[in-house]
This record gives C-alpha cells, structure tokens and sequence, in this order.
C-alpha cells in the first residue's frame, strides 16, 4: 500500500505472538476473573459487574492473541485482541471511580470530598465512558486495515488514552486528599470500621483505599506505556517487541485484579454488612436529590 507515493511499512504484527505467553495469561485472568465474578455475586457488589466485565474482555483478548499466532494476516482476530485487551481497563476504572463515592458516603466524610458527592460518579464515570468510546472506535478504525484508517485510528486512540490519563490523575489526587483529610479528622464510622485481625490485612476503610490506589496506579502506568506505544507508530519499538505488551499491560492489569480480589470493597460495602447497608441507603437518597 501507499500514501503519497511514500513507502509505507505497515503490518498487524512485527513478530509471530507467542502462543505460550497468551495461554499463561489466559489462565491468570479466567483464575481472577472467575474469583472476582464469586465476590460479586457473594457480596452483591453490583457496582463490580464492569470490573469483572474487564477480565472477561482479557481473556477474550488473550485467546484471539493465542489464535493469532497461526494467522497473523487475520484482521479479525487482530481486531478481536487489539479492542478487547485496549478497552478492559476503562472498563476497571468504571467499577474504580464508583467504590470511591460509595466508600465516603459509607464514611458519612461527604465534607472531606473535594469533588461534591453529588456529582463525583457522574464526573469520573463520564470521563471514563469518553475515553472507553474513543479507545474503541481508535481501535476499530485501526483494524479496518488501510493506511490512512491506521492513522487516524492511531490519534483517536492517543486522544482516549489522555482523556484517561487526565481523569485518572484526577480521581488519585481526589483520592488521596480525601485520605489526608479523614485520617486527621477522623468520623466516628472509620472508628467503627470493621476489622478482622484473623487475616493479614486490616479489612477496614483504608483497605479499600489501598486497594483504589494499586489498581489505579498500575492502570495509569499501562496507560502511559500504551500512549507511548502508539505514539511511536506502527513501526515504533514498543510495537515491535512483544515482551513489553506483556510487561506494561498484561502482567500490571493482572496484578490490579489480584489487587482488588485481595482488598475487595465489598469487606465494607457490601450490602449483606450493615455498614455496608448504610451506605446504599444513603446512596439511593443521594440518588434522589440529584
């Protein structure tokens, strides 16, 4: 193909994907996908179902990446791996950005929030269904396997992922200002925030927040790596050496999901514990006024 009568060096794949590599990951994510999907439904933290919604896009992505290895001038199984592997964190950051607001209201800390409780979810979420939306027809455009399609696919999929790097930033700042401020001036629910001193890990409030902040940190390092990555073209050297896929993206968005299985909300917001009970009454009556 050509542009301009300039050469082009465009290809799907710059070496053969490992089917080896694909399957370990498979396995990984079906092992935290099937156990987040067991905390949901034991919990009935329905506000998880685009978390677990994000596993089952990995697994979906990793084994058209398996199946690539055989066919790599198949554009459908191209455009299976690329979207689906492209788009399962926003679908995380969506379970993300809600858990926060719910985690203040459970608190009774609406005062310490900077961003009015109100509003909080719809913000985050909105910006995390603009970058989601630009991430996807970024991708799709790039699948459709011209040249030209391959470059504009590229700069939408750039434009989403600094939507999402923005919103990002955003909520960890939130976060931690929110963080600061309850730790000071404590509420008398994070005082009777339950704990189970049977486990390592102190199930409580700051859990939670803990858990938000490996999650998002991991994602906001995968975000930066794939900016980068398509910023350097198709031809780039990210691109070109797979082992940086499974380093920056792969192995950081296993690692959130293990996160968050381990320092799960629902320890607190669930609404089979009556904290957690609490909460979404409250949300529902926050619901109300808006």
């Amino acid at each position: 193909m050509g542009d301009s009568g300039q050469h082009i060096d465009f290809k799907l794949y710059r070496y053969t994907p490992s089917v080896a590599a694909a399957v370990i990951f498979i396995i990984l994510f079906i092992i935290t996908t099937v156990f987040h999907l067991w905390q949901l439904i034991k919990s009935r933290s329905w506000y998880f179902i685009a978390f677990v919604l994000g596993g089952i896009f990995q697994i979906i992505g990793y084994i058209a990446r398996a199946l690539s290895h055989a066919n790599t001038e198949s554009v459908p199984i191209y455009s299976i791996q690329t979207i689906l592997i492209l788009l399962a964190p926003p679908l995380y950051a969506a379970s993300i950005y809600m858990v926060l607001g719910r985690l203040i209201l459970q608190l009774r800390a609406e005062s310490y929030s900077m961003v009015p409780l109100k509003w909080m979810t719809g913000i985050f979420v909105t910006g995390d269904v603009v970058a989601f939306v630009m991430q996807a027809a970024g991708g799709g455009i790039m699948a459709s396997g011209t040249i030209d399609a391959m470059k504009t696919g590229e700069h939408i999929t750039i434009g989403g992922l600094c939507v999402q790097l923005v919103f990002f930033t955003f909520f960890l700042i939130t976060s931690v200002i929110f963080h600061v401020r309850i730790r000071s001036r404590p509420t008398q629910q994070t005082i009777e925030s339950r704990q189970d001193h049977s486990l390592c890990i102190v199930r409580s409030w700051k859990s939670v927040l803990w858990g938000l902040y490996i999650a998002s940190i991991l994602i906001l390092i995968r975000s930066v790596f794939r900016l980068i990555e398509y910023a350097q073209g198709n031809d780039g050297y990210l691109i070109s050496h797979e082992a940086f896929m499974y380093v920056f993206d792969a192995t950081l968005m296993f690692f959130a999901m293990v996160a968050m299985n381990v320092l799960h909300p629902s320890v607190i917001l669930s609404p089979t514990h009556k904290g957690g009970r609490g909460s979404m009454e409250a949300l529902r009556s926050l619901s109300r006024t808006q």
